[in-house]
């Protein structure tokens, strides 16, 4: 076959009886379970109380704006954003030490991946926010900080970090995530590393590059191919993730479901709501990550 050809085609999937009863057995189950809700809980369906917390109309402006629910979607994205990057950063300086010639970086790196995958996340969160963060935050001034300064009082800032009054607390729960989420990153660029054979830094040698300049120029454009795909599931893994910080008062999605749930009184369509807004991210950066991988695996051809 020609290399500039395109793939074969793949084969189509046909429907089969073991397929069909699955189908049937998860249609069961949900109509089962909207029986019960209905007959013996005795309770009356208001979606539409419930759908009025995802947009609203602006008198004052005139046009329609995010409610709650949605608010709250956009600060777990930046949740998931910010944390991604800044574990991506602590993930690949980790990693690179668990593969590094000196005892001292690889203790500490190996100590944080395994004092961290150990711990409860709950836990962690807990540690950190109340213990950490109320100890360091004031020292650096991010306690001291002028929410109505030009600098945070403006769109760029709300876009990006959200209400500017509740910054401390959205670097908290970002920071939480990303120490917490790096560990695993950590783990990924390092058999990201190790998956590049010893022949690789023995040809970098043989042509008197420096150490540094064969991790840049030699070892990491490899590395890099296999890491991002499953650097991009740990992306979504954080999506769903962010709802832990809704503990510590982060007011992302979960946290604002919880008061939409409290004052409509409306538990199950709450929360289906918000599964579905859930599934719906998670589905959509699934799907354009698949869509870059398979237009990587072309290009790479």
């Amino acid at each position: 076959m020609d290399r500039n050809s395109p793939p074969p085609p793949l084969p189509r999937r046909r429907v089969t009886l073991v397929d069909l009863v699955l189908i049937g057995l998860v249609i069961g189950m949900i109509v089962y379970a909207v029986y019960r809700v209905n007959d013996v809980l005795v309770y009356h369906w208001n979606w539409e109380r419930v759908l009025s917390f995802i947009i609203r109309f602006d008198e004052e402006s005139g046009r329609w704006v995010a409610n709650l629910l949605l608010q709250g979607m956009f600060t777990t994205l930046r949740l998931a954003v910010w944390a991604t990057i800044l574990a991506t950063i602590i993930g690949v300086i980790m990693g690179y030490w668990r593969r590094c010639n000196n005892l001292t970086l690889r203790i500490i790196s190996r100590t944080y991946v395994e004092l961290i995958r150990n711990i409860p996340p709950i836990v962690f969160i807990f540690i950190f926010y109340f213990f950490i963060s109320s100890q360091i935050f004031p020292l650096i001034g991010l306690s001291s900080l002028r929410y109505d300064s030009p600098y945070m009082d403006n769109d760029l800032f709300r876009f990006m970090f959200g209400n500017p009054r509740l910054f401390e607390n959205f670097i908290a729960g970002m920071i939480c995530l990303a120490v917490f989420e790096g560990a695993y990153i950590t783990e990924i660029v390092r058999a990201g590393i190790q998956s590049i054979g010893k022949g690789q830094w023995e040809a970098g040698r043989a042509i008197g590059l420096s150490h540094f300049n064969i991790l840049r120029d030699i070892i990491l454009p490899q590395a890099i191919r296999k890491i991002l795909p499953p650097l991009a599931g740990q992306f979504i893994t954080l999506i769903k993730d962010s709802a832990m910080v809704s503990l510590i008062s982060i007011q992302e999605l979960t946290f604002l479901a919880n008061e939409v749930a409290a004052t409509t009184t409306k538990v199950f369509e709450t929360w289906i709501l918000v599964g579905a807004m859930y599934f719906v991210l998670c589905y959509f950066f699934a799907y354009v990550f698949a869509k870059l991988e398979q237009r990587g695996a072309r290009a790479n051809r």
